[in-house]
């Protein structure tokens, strides 16, 4: 019956066998209009109404970020189906381990709870590193649980479906725990939720004829893992693309943790060439700036491609207009490659924008302004592609500007 639900939904989004072809035609949506249409009058807004007919094509500048997770529930089947239809050439896969140390996507080993129906299943939801634990309104204390993928074998993780992460912290059931979906997204693609391996990610992107980038994320259990060493977790990931008969040249793999990079450049050189280090450096340290050393030093050591959040890549200048970060021109000059992520993570922008805005706050006042910021990434930046939690507004873009 899954496999009918999820073939109907496939065929609803316009994924079919056409998409395997040459060409590929995208299916963009009326959210890019929307965004086109809030923008303030000129010249870029004009030339983006001007492609308002198409015809729209999948790109390799558009990458879905967790699939379409705007909308529906990352890392599963229906979210990468929805990414290929809304044109996203690649796709990725956020690859952690099971119990049986089997690659599964998820964005994290412990994020069970918020974006899986684990609590739902009694007995599962025993095994649990911190079982569920109602919140106490008389203290103020949240609510507490942590589900890792390495708590349950691969069997016991392929029965949960996926849901749209979030959760209710004030919760004192299972149930209040569960609803907690922000409010600018929505729950009416979450009714299935197909779990992936990352085995099974990369045949259907290889089916459907997109490139891959696969994040190995940190382990939240101690390393090695039960034999499983770290060198091992990188090359499962490797070994997996391979089985699924994707050349080098089709992979972007990609980590935060900087010796997975250099073990992908020292044993796996020709997918090490195209492997992409998360920069957190600017969040994650205090005290960091962005340097011509700091940035050649990373070029040395044979990284080719960096993808730091998409705020380090744009600045406000004197006159408060948004353009390229020093960040993005010293790495440039060390002959880096740039990605940036995430578009369309942040819900309205009528705020500022939140994290991934912070610094251009000033200049983001409307849904319509992240085109502005897309426009100085792609233009000024020269960015390889954008990843997106709505695939359909890069792919638009990218059509339009003819990228």
């Amino acid at each position: 019956m899954k496999q009918i639900l999820t073939s109907s939904i496939a065929l609803l989004l316009g994924v079919s066998s056409l998409a395997m072809a040459g060409n590929e035609p995208a299916q963009v949506g009326p959210r890019p209009l929307y965004l086109v249409s809030d923008m303030e009058e000129g010249p870029l807004k004009t030339k983006l109404e001007s492609c308002e007919a198409g015809p729209f094509y999948r790109s390799d500048f558009s990458i879905g970020h967790r699939g379409a997770a705007m909308q529906f529930p990352e890392h599963t089947k229906e979210s990468y189906l929805a990414a290929i239809a809304m044109g996203a050439g690649v796709l990725e896969c956020d690859v952690t381990f099971t119990k049986d140390k089997q690659l599964v996507c998820r964005h994290s080993q412990s994020d069970l709870h918020t974006t899986t129906d684990v609590l739902a299943h009694p007995e599962l939801a025993k095994k649990c590193s911190v079982p569920f634990k109602p919140a106490n309104p008389a203290t103020g204390e949240d609510a507490q649980v942590e589900c890792r993928t390495s708590d349950f074998t691969l069997a016991e993780f392929k029965t949960l479906k996926g849901k749209m992460d979030g959760a209710n912290p004030k919760a004192t059931t299972v149930e209040e725990y569960m609803n907690g979906t922000p409010g600018w997204r929505t729950d009416l693609y979450s009714q299935t939720g197909t779990l992936m391996t990352h085995a099974e990610s990369a045949a259907l992107f290889k089916k459907y004829g997109v490139k891959v980038t696969p994040e190995l994320k940190s382990a939240k259990v101690e390393m090695p893992y039960q034999g499983f060493t770290q060198e091992m977790y990188a090359q499962k990931l490797i070994d997996e693309l391979k089985q699924a008969g994707f050349s080098p040249k089709e992979a972007f793999v990609q980590s935060f943790n900087l010796d997975d990079v250099k073990y992908w450049i020292k044993n796996e050189p020709k997918f090490g060439k195209q492997a992409v280090y998360l920069d957190d450096r600017v969040y994650a340290k205090e005290g960091f700036a962005a340097s011509l050393e700091n940035m050649k030093e990373l070029s040395e050591q044979g990284v080719q491609i960096i993808a730091p959040p998409l705020y380090a890549l744009v600045q406000l200048d004197g006159n408060n207009n948004i353009v390229e970060s020093e960040y993005a021109k010293l790495a440039k000059q060390a002959d880096l490659d740039i990605i940036a992520w995430t578009l369309e993570r942040s819900g309205p922008l009528a705020q500022g924008g939140g994290w991934y805005y912070q610094t251009v706050t000033e200049q983001i006042k409307r849904d319509g302004d992240m085109m502005k910021v897309l426009d100085v990434l792609a233009k000024d930046v020269g960015v390889l592609g954008v990843f997106s939690d709505w695939p359909s507004t890069v792919t638009y873009y990218a059509n339009c500007m003819d990228i």
